[in-house]
């Protein structure tokens, strides 16, 4: 079993006797989100329940919002790993799209990697904000000073903010708090 995520926003993943179930988390925990390749799909949180139905592996994904482009090849990344680890039937992939995905989801480790890569983690809890609380500190992920700057609201993609360290003089993303 992978360590480092936590089982409470990956469905049945704590329930996972079922030593192929087991196996194929660990498999998932190698597949890249395609925006950005440091994260994996546990990382992020979308997987929601890997099962065996009638021999078949079943897994639900929850995009990390309904129109993400990236969707389509994450769900064709995830059965091609694992038909390449050997799963003979990958049954199907089911976008689960309620309850809505949340940078909540994101990892501890996924946070981490987030940052070592050049890209602040969210910051609070969508949970308790529905947004970017202002009143908290945005740090740099490269000098990690506090005194940094939106540059815009729009990054790289929808799910990221442009900004700027005014201590380093670095840009860097923010992942938007979703």
């Amino acid at each position: 079993m992978v360590t480092g995520i936590d089982t409470a926003r990956q469905g049945n993943r704590a329930q996972a006797s079922d030593p192929d179930v087991a196996r194929a988390w660990t498999v998932l925990a190698d597949v890249p989100d395609p925006e950005i390749p440091v994260l994996s799909v546990l990382d992020l949180g979308i997987v929601r329940d890997v099962r065996c139905l009638d021999g078949a592996l079943a897994v639900d994904v929850t995009p990390t919002y309904t129109g993400c482009p990236a969707t389509e090849v994450i769900e064709r990344s995830i059965r091609e790993r694992l038909l390449a680890a050997g799963f003979d039937e990958v049954g199907f992939l089911r976008r689960q799209l309620s309850p809505p995905w949340t940078t909540d989801w994101i990892s501890d480790a996924g946070r981490d990697k987030l940052r070592a890569f050049g890209i602040a983690p969210p910051a609070g809890s969508a949970a308790l904000a529905g947004r970017r609380d202002p009143a908290l500190p945005v740090a740099c992920p490269h000098c990690k000073s506090q005194a940094t700057a939106e540059v815009s609201e729009f990054g790289s993609t929808p799910c990221k903010a442009a900004w700027r360290c005014e201590d380093c003089l670095e840009p860097f993303e923010l992942f938007k708090c979703l």
